[in-house]
């Protein structure tokens, strides 16, 4: 304790309190209502909305939660008291269309009083403010007493904590504190009586349980706390008491008070004035609403979003979502949730926003992407928003999408002095060192040839061919564009099954996934050839499967970017076989589940995902299948439509939705235990809404459209060597390209070392070095090859044999 603590005026009360440490800390509700905090950056708290009440709050960045709850408890004192989240019939609303500024109504069943919030941010300082009003009947609110029930997560968990009371400025007070960090809670008009205590033991719940508060603990240290205040309404009547309460954050409990106690004294409708006019600075699209079927509400609603998601200490970060999926049933452990960034999401969310015309704030993404990237290239598979990896799966997908976010934003001129070349250049050489097999592809669980990856891949390496162009590297635009042409080959070979069992009149068509073969970069000897291991399968379940048994329609990204025709067959028929195997009905509108035997998602009873569960129907994947539809010439109306239905009351668009008949708890087509909102789900809306009224998929690269489906279609393309992947065969007549690193000499034979050639290699920059031979036209035969490292000065130390088989 600090000197400056020390002379604090504490209230003792009854002293400390019992029951030390409490239950083991959990989260909440991962079912939002909204996320929201102020426009300003000055301002660097966030908070959420679930139940009627106040969930976690998020200070100083948005991956740090500091609270699980806030809400208000109210009692006669003789016969019930009442939780607003259980008890209270609450509607939710936003005081206005433009703001996250949100309003609760909270209504008593039987009718006996009206309880109103208001709840923002201060427009320029870390606090909440929750401006609340109960109204009734004289008779019935002299009786009531209402109480405030705050539940500190401090620094990121519930394990711990510590508070006691005091008295600031005249008024009664909270101060809560962990890891350097404080948390005040204050009241205007005041609390009458304050206590401290541990959950599930003498916390305040624990003691309302007679109807009345009975303890007045003065301090609860190091565990799993919750503080209770009477809110003072002595002074009011007239059917109507009013009262705000300030949650001030800051380092130290002097910053927290101050700035709780200086918001209190200042109007709220003053800050509520100001909250929204700074968001009214945001400016919403609103020439997207046309194509909207709710008339905007859910564009201006995503917008906010999108922008609410982004950090205000490192600009430009973007979390996938401010919620803790089946939170209620997760303690500390989980410590990451969804509020971290994933490249993938993050690019999804800064290319929305690119659609919305905010060019400014996609450019503040691809920067801070750029900060963030490793020296080979490569970005971690998720990291807080101060770049500190969190997960460390290599997922190819991850490393494409910012090369297509620059390109993006150079053909709209919105780099402004951002010079992405040496950016784009590493994350493409990234790709020809790594590719085509990914670690991970973007469900984040299986190794081997992804559709959906190669089709990022595939594009990435184009748009940074065609920088480089832009840049007269011309040599180097050349290798890459050649490397996506060999893996644009080789997509059916690698990707497709012509041996299909999910539906026996279709043989044909993409699996979710193949598998590294032996030999290959991540195979996995204890599962075996061309099968895939999926995770979060129950104890009892089959969890190996032949990859042909196993389907997503992740191959739709081929289409979205341009590497495959709308009306390609294999694509047409692979739908049917998506449709006939994860499509969902409800009455919202036809929803997919991510791939057959998913395991991520709510039970078969209704139950959370804790390790194991049924994979639900994900609203995103509507979105996207809207995209085909319009790419294929048809009407996206009905996938705009069925992801507006999907949205909760606050418009939060949730990542999975209960897909079976409604059992207790869970209603069809309604939000799971999931992620809600999930960001890149409210981002491929909006991106829908653009492509709806151009006419054209947002996302679709024309560079790759000419390359792969356009008139001028490019044919022709080397074989790939790789010392990752060596090749067994070559065409008859073709190219072998040997690609390595760093430069190297090329000696190689096709007479058994009778005849050695000889062959510098071509350095083309980070993506690395090759050299070109040409395959004879004999119809059999060996290319036999080593390598000299001339920067080591030494030889490779082994030969390589690459069979030549018939062209045909």
């Amino acid at each position: 304790m600090t000197l400056l603590e020390a002379e604090y005026k504490w209230v003792e009360g009854s002293g400390a309190a019992f029951g030390a440490p409490g239950l083991p800390p959990r989260w909440t509700s991962a079912a939002k209502d909204t996320v929201a905090t102020a426009y300003s950056a000055s301002s660097r708290v966030w908070y959420t909305i679930s139940h009627g009440i106040l969930n976690e709050v998020y200070f100083p960045t948005i991956d740090r939660p500091q609270i699980r709850d806030m809400e208000l408890l109210i009692s006669d004192g003789e016969t019930y008291f009442q939780e607003e989240k259980r008890t209270l019939k609450t509607k939710f609303e936003y005081i206005d269309s433009d703001s996250p500024a949100v309003r609760t109504v909270g209504r008593d069943p039987e009718g006996r009083y009206t309880l109103t919030k208001e709840i923002i941010s201060n427009p320029h300082h870390p606090v909440i403010i929750v401006h609340a009003v109960l109204e009734g009947d004289e008779k019935v609110l002299c009786r009531l007493k209402v109480y405030s029930l705050l539940a500190p997560h401090l620094n990121g968990g519930g394990a711990g904590n510590s508070a006691r009371t005091l008295e600031v400025a005249g008024k009664r007070s909270f101060i809560a504190w962990k890891d350097g960090i404080s948390l005040a809670m204050i009241c205007d008009p005041g609390f009458r009586r304050t206590s401290c205590g541990y959950v599930g033991t003498s916390d305040g719940w624990q003691d309302m349980q007679n109807f009345k508060m009975d303890w007045e603990f003065g301090s609860a240290l190091d565990g799993n706390i919750a503080l209770l205040g009477e809110v003072d309404l002595t002074h009011q009547a007239g059917g109507r008491r009013e009262f705000t309460i300030a949650l001030g954050f800051g380092y130290g409990h002097h910053a927290a008070l101050s700035g709780a106690m200086a918001s209190l004294a200042t109007p709220f409708d003053s800050h509520l004035k100001r909250y929204i006019l700074q968001w009214h600075r945001a400016a919403s699209p609103l020439e997207l609403a046309v194509k909207s079927h709710d008339k905007g509400t859910l564009l201006q609603i995503s917008h906010n979003i999108l922008l609410t998601h982004e950090d205000k200490t490192y600009s430009g970060a973007f979390i996938a979502s401010a919620s803790i999926p089946w939170g209620n049933h997760k303690s500390d452990e989980d410590l990451g949730g969804y509020h971290l960034v994933w490249t993938r999401d993050m690019v999804q969310t800064a290319s929305a926003l690119l659609a919305c015309g905010r060019t400014d704030t996609a450019l503040r993404a691809l920067v801070y992407l750029a900060c963030t990237q490793k020296p080979d290239g490569s970005f971690a598979q998720n990291f807080w928003v101060d770049g500190t990896p969190y997960w460390t799966g290599i997922q190819l997908d991850e490393v494409a999408f910012p090369i297509m976010l620059a390109w993006r934003l150079w053909k709209v001129d919105g780099l402004g002095e951002f010079d992405v070349f040496p950016f784009v250049e590493r994350a493409a050489a990234f790709l020809v060192r790594y590719s085509p097999i990914t670690q991970q592809e973007r469900w984040e669980e299986n190794a081997g040839y992804s559709p959906s990856t190669l089709a990022a891949v595939i594009a990435g390496l184009i748009c940074a061919a065609d920088i480089a162009k832009s840049r007269h590297a011309f040599e180097m635009a050349h290798f890459l564009e050649h490397y996506a042409d060999w893996i644009e080959a080789h997509l059916d070979e690698w990707t497709v099954t012509d041996e299909g069992v999910l539906v026996p009149e279709i043989r044909r068509h993409y699996m979710r996934i193949r598998p590294p073969s032996r030999g290959e970069m991540y195979y996995r000897e204890e599962v075996g050839e061309g099968m895939l291991r999926l995770s979060n399968r129950a104890p009892n379940e089959r969890y190996d499967f032949e990859a042909r048994e196993v389907v997503d329609a992740g191959f739709l990204e081929l289409v979205r970017y341009g590497i495959r025709s709308a009306h390609d067959p294999l694509i047409v028929d692979s739908l049917k076989v998506i449709d006939k195997v994860l499509k969902v009905e409800t009455p919202a509108g036809p929803c997919w589940r991510r791939y057959n035997h998913d395991g991520y998602g709510q039970r078969h009873d209704g139950g959370p995902y804790l390790g194991w569960g049924q994979g639900r129907a994900w609203p995103i994947l509507t979105g996207e299948r809207g995209h085909y539809e319009l790419a294929a010439g048809h009407d996206p109306a009905p996938f705009i439509q069925a992801l507006e239905r999907f949205a909760s009351e606050g418009g939060m668009i949730p990542e999975q939705i209960w897909d079976e008949p409604s059992i207790d708890g869970m209603e069809i087509g309604r939000p799971t235990g999931a992620a809600m909102p999930l960001v890149w789900a409210h981002a491929e809306y909006l991106k829908l809404l653009r492509s709806a009224l151009d006419g054209r998929v947002f996302e679709r690269i024309s560079v790759v459209e000419d390359r792969y489906i356009g008139e001028n279609r490019h044919h022709g393309h080397p074989e790939i060597f790789k010392l990752r992947r060596p090749l067994k065969t070559v065409r008859a007549g073709s190219t072998l390209r040997v690609v390595a690193e760093n430069r190297f000499r090329l000696l190689w034979s096709v007479d058994g070392w009778a005849t050695v050639n000889t062959l510098e290699s071509c350095h083309v920059g980070f993506p690395g070095s090759f050299a070109d031979v040409s395959v004879p036209e004999a119809q059999s035969g060996t290319i036999s090859f080593t390598l000299f490292w001339p920067g080591e000065n030494r030889w490779e130390g082994r030969n390589f044999d690459v069979e030549i088989v018939s062209a045909g």
